[in-house]
């Protein structure tokens, strides 16, 4: 059965079909072609995919992002990081990649902080003399960080496959991201030094006072969310259901920018966002629910004790396998499909379930800016107005960056695991 659901997984995506319905259809082909039970157990596994009371932290988290966006956070955020590293050579490429690590602790998505922010700073950095392909391949590459800095949806999902603390993994979430963050802001400053990018002159402490006074409810938002987590406040989902209310009370009463009218868009783009993950979800749900009724994790297992039992090696293969998925296949669909595979086998070579998430999280993030579905990248190329070709071009520097910091997480565990430990 897993055989025939591999084999039509395969010629669906080849027709291009999209990912959740190709995992349902392929499911349900298998099921019907070599099961002996009625289709009904297909939809009760497509139920119990999503009768999950974590799950709920994904529609309110989208929905505060939303909300923040709107409310104009993205802006506050952009003339916070602009106070601070304006001056600097290449000093809106810098910020671009500070507004990013702000935005992240914000909206969870990275399609999110990616549109939000590039609409404001790709035409900035353009308007000022920087390479259009530069500006959009920093964006995008910055964008990335919306799932790796917490509150991050793919942390929810893998928490919820693999049996992980999703709370656990948000904190973890916090070095790795600024990690890479760190070494985004040394190469941009680099490539514009090289390419003679001048920072903003003018720039005083008055400004840097106004700007942090503005952003300061912005930045508190974070800290009320993953405060109340590790305080005993509330559950993750709980929190995301706080990040609402904050996020409304400040667009609506305080900011005054969220209008009552915006509010019926603002629901609609986040329940269609909602849905979608939701279809994926359930889908690959059954799609998981026929993987381990043919054993596939164990299986799994086998082949990678084969080649060796070294978890450096286990590691290195992991690292090849995610990063050819990340091209390929959407970020939630993958976390749901290969989490409760690859984990186990993790587990039992005495690898962290925590540390093994973020190098899941972070090797399909950097899908999210590789050709040919890389999502940040037809983002970005909207707001740029350039073909995607000239976009790839601009980031080969970038690649090869990220796979330098994804081999430091991976060989590094401390980087995941010192935080959470301190909060046990």
């Amino acid at each position: 059965m897993a055989g025939t659901m591999f084999i039509s997984l395969l010629v669906l995506l080849l027709l291009s079909v999209p990912v959740a319905i190709s995992l349902g259809l392929a499911s349900s082909i298998a099921f019907m072609l070599e099961g002996n039970m009625p289709l009904v157990v297909l939809m009760q596994r497509m139920f119990s995919a999503l009768d999950s009371f974590p799950l709920m932290a994904i529609p309110f988290f989208i929905l505060a992002g939303s909300l923040m966006e709107t409310g104009g956070i993205s802006r506050r955020l952009v003339n916070l990081a602009n106070s601070l590293a304006g001056g600097l050579t290449g000093g809106l490429a810098v910020v671009t990649v500070i507004t990013a690590m702000f935005f992240s602790a914000i909206s969870g998505s990275s399609a999110a902080t990616t549109a939000a922010l590039g609409s404001i700073l790709i035409p900035a950095m353009v308007k000022r003399g920087y390479d259009v392909g530069f500006a959009g391949a920093t964006q995008a590459v910055s964008g990335e960080l919306g799932v790796i800095i917490p509150p991050s949806i793919p942390m929810i999902l893998f928490g919820i496959s693999a049996g992980v603390s999703i709370g656990d993994l948000f904190i973890a979430g916090f070095l790795p991201g600024v990690l890479i963050g760190l070494s985004l802001i040394l190469l941009v400053w680099y490539l514009a030094k090289q390419k003679g990018y001048r920072g903003e002159e003018g720039i005083t402490w008055a400004m840097r006072a106004k700007a942090f006074k503005e952003a300061f409810l912005a930045l508190l938002m974070p800290v009320i969310i993953l405060g109340g987590i590790y305080g005993g406040f509330f559950t993750p989902t709980e929190a995301a259901v706080v990040a609402v209310v904050y996020a409304f009370i400040v667009g609506v009463f305080v900011y005054r920018e969220v209008k009552w009218k915006d509010l019926v868009d603002i629901f609609s783009r986040s329940s269609i966002t909602t849905s979608i993950i939701m279809i994926i979800i359930a889908n690959a749900g059954m799609f998981g629910w026929i993987l381990t009724r043919e054993q596939i994790p164990q299986k799994v297992a086998e082949m990678f004790t084969t080649f060796s039992d070294s978890p450096y090696v286990f590691l290195i293969l992991v690292n090849i396998l995610l990063l050819f998925v990340g091209m390929f296949f959407e970020t939630s669909a993958s976390i749901i499909i290969l989490a409760p595979l690859l984990t186990p086998v993790a587990m039992a070579l005495g690898i962290d379930p925590v540390h093994f998430g973020m190098i899941m999280i972070v090797n399909l993030a950097m899908g999210m800016v590789t050709p040919p579905v890389g999502v940040n990248l037809f983002v970005a190329c909207q707001i740029a107005n350039i073909k995607l070709e000239r976009l790839t071009k601009a980031l080969l520097p970038f690649f090869f960056v990220l796979i330098l910091d994804i081999l430091i997480i991976t060989y590094v565990p401390a980087i995941s695991t010192w935080l959470p430990s301190l909060l046990k």
